[in-house]
């Protein structure tokens, strides 16, 4: 009996396991083994109804892990938004200039509408603009942005 026990896994020994490892989900939020875990439960499932043999049974939950870390990963997982590689979008914004800039120099400039999620930026000009005057968003050049006087 007690040769059995420890050689052959029983269907409660995989449930026991895939409830650890649900459990350690909350200690590790990573949600990964979240789906290891549940593996583990369909495992305890199928040994409890069917009495498959143990290389089956360490089968089926690799198959079944990897199965529900993939459909996770590929179909359900959020996608992470980032504004890397768009800042071409937000070219041709209008705003006013807050702080004069002088030919290359620096300035201030408040947008209508959020350029790379900041209204207000530290700007750049190949001409003299004054504060007020109306400016359009031609190219972002790291931390600040480059800009023209707006013709009429």
């Amino acid at each position: 009996m007690m040769e059995t026990l420890f050689t052959t896994p029983l269907w409660w020994h995989w449930m026991a396991f895939g409830l650890i490892l649900v459990a350690a989900e909350i200690v590790v939020p990573s949600f990964v083994i979240i789906w290891f875990g549940l593996a583990a439960i369909v495992v305890a499932v199928l040994e409890w109804v069917f009495s498959i043999h143990f290389a089956t049974q360490l089968f089926w939950w690799i198959v079944l892990s990897v199965l529900f870390l993939y459909i996770w990963l590929k179909k359900y997982k959020p996608k992470k938004k980032t504004t890397k590689g768009e800042s071409h979008e937000d070219m041709g914004t209008e705003g006013i200039v807050t702080e004069a800039v002088e030919p290359f120099g620096r300035g201030r400039a408040r947008f209508e509408a959020p350029v790379l999620g900041s209204s207000e930026w530290v700007v750049t000009a190949d001409e003299k603009i004054e504060v007020g005057e109306k400016v359009i968003c031609t190219e972002a050049m790291g931390n600040m942005l480059k800009v023209k006087r707006r013709r009429r």
